[in-house]
């Protein structure tokens, strides 16, 4: 396959392999390893170059996929994703919707692998379940039926997590709601940047929902809360404490996984990537990615 064609669909091999893995660095090597084969393939022999490679990285990513889920349950304290630093400035820009947001990442880790792999080629990258079925070597009725049991899995586990304006956690917390939400989202988090730096508590509570979860992933690489925190006060308190035990002094606007974030900075440095969820105008959940080997592809510097 020529070079320039490869360039055109990079996006989206790397993207299905980071939908379905939630790693970055596993998404990069599956990436690469698709473009090796690439090289030993006639591109005349391919009606549709797209969504051949869509699914090659799909099948090595489903191969990943299963291996992790071991690891994962060895993961010491909470598991989540590798922050994915989208926008203009990014590192590595790729398509970003609500799919690539923390929040849905982490629905999706309710599911098994193959129905992870069914919903994300299904409903995401829109392929047919025939050429899903040849990922996943199940018959196209095989794959209707994970198809529609990811989605209510999904849609119970957005109902466990209610997001802004009252509608479900991953769809509120994807690139999605249009200008508006956006616009109320870059504000929200100014406001929570320009607080925390001020050490203003009480200004924090005010931006936090009362019934706030905190969620600290250190990998057991560095110090870091094994369970989450509820309680927008005590959420309050504990970032506070935190800020001044790790001398934190900074923090970064930034764009991850297609919506605003932050980079929390200690003397200059990365200590974390942080995402949020709202809901009725207010934070309820907070989700700090501090596991160093996690965050070794973000620069400090943008």
């Amino acid at each position: 396959m020529p070079g320039e064609e490869w360039e055109q669909h990079r996006p989206a091999v790397f993207g299905v392999a980071y939908r379905l893995l939630g790693s970055v660095a596993d998404a990069e090597d599956v990436t690469q390893d698709v473009w090796l084969r690439t090289a030993r393939v006639r591109p005349d022999g391919i009606a549709d170059p797209r969504a051949w490679l869509v699914t090659v990285a799909a099948r090595r990513a489903y191969d990943v996929l299963r291996s992790a889920r071991v690891r994962r349950e060895e993961y010491v304290g909470p598991w989540l994703p590798e922050p994915l630093l989208t926008g203009p400035d990014a590192a590595e820009p790729v398509l970003a919707d609500e799919s690539v947001g923390t929040a849905m990442l982490l629905v999706m880790e309710e599911l098994n692998p193959a129905e992870r792999v069914a919903f994300v080629l299904r409903d995401v990258f829109r392929l047919s379940a025939a050429d899903i079925g040849r990922v996943l070597d199940r018959s196209p009725a095989a794959v209707r039926q994970l198809t529609s049991r990811a989605r209510r899995r999904i849609a119970d586990a957005r109902e466990r997590a209610p997001g802004e304006d009252g509608g479900t956690g991953a769809a509120a917390a994807g690139a999605g709601g249009g200008p508006s939400a956006r616009a109320e989202r870059e504000r929200l988090l100014l406001a929570f940047r320009a607080a925390c730096l001020a050490g203003d508590l009480e200004g924090l509570v005010k931006l936090l929902d009362p019934d706030a979860v905190y969620v600290v992933d250190g990998g057991g690489e560095v110090f870091a809360a094994r369970k989450p925190i509820t309680g927008g006060r005590r959420i309050a308190e504990v970032l506070l404490r935190v800020a001044r035990r790790w001398r934190l002094d900074g923090l970064r606007p930034v764009e991850v996984g297609g919506e605003p974030a932050l980079l929390c900075l200690r003397a200059g440095a990365l200590h974390s990537v942080d995402t949020v969820l709202l809901r009725n105008g207010r934070i309820a959940a907070y989700w700090r990615q501090a596991t160093p080997s996690k965050l070794s592809h973000v620069p400090a510097h943008i």
